[in-house]
């Protein structure tokens, strides 16, 4: 379904050479839906969405970014009309919660970036 509206970019990559991964013209309106869609999607406070959308911008670029999102709901409407299933919203903390080590991680050295000397405690757990 997401070849079919245009939204799975190539990975073209041999002996070190990369070839174009455009993403091919698709389906216009659903296309036209979809960017309107993604657009507003990645504005939404505390959703999984925006939340992604967040991560892809600062290494890909905002385009690229609202790319990844569309072809992100448009999987998720596959798996909503093939398993009849509701949409289920992992929120905006979802990466966090998932990897919690990582997130903290990446803060250190953000903060360290910023010219800060950061040590972490862990806190004691009550018992």
């Amino acid at each position: 379904m997401a070849s079919w509206a245009g939204l799975c970019p190539g990975h073209h990559e041999s002996a070190g050479r990369i070839r174009s991964t455009r993403v091919r013209t698709g389906n216009p309106y659903l296309k036209g839906a979809l960017g309107m869609a993604a657009f507003g999607a990645a504005r939404a406070k505390d959703s999984f969405l925006q939340a992604r959308y967040k991560r892809l911008t600062a290494r890909r670029g905002p385009i690229k970014a609202l790319v990844a999102v569309e072809h992100s709901i448009i999987t998720a409407v596959w798996h909503m009309l093939h398993d009849n299933v509701p949409y289920h919203e992992l929120g905006g903390s979802y990466f966090t919660q998932r990897d919690p080590e990582r997130a903290a991680r990446r803060a250190v050295s953000r903060l360290n970036e910023l010219g800060y000397r950061i040590t972490l405690d862990p806190l004691e757990a009550a018992g």
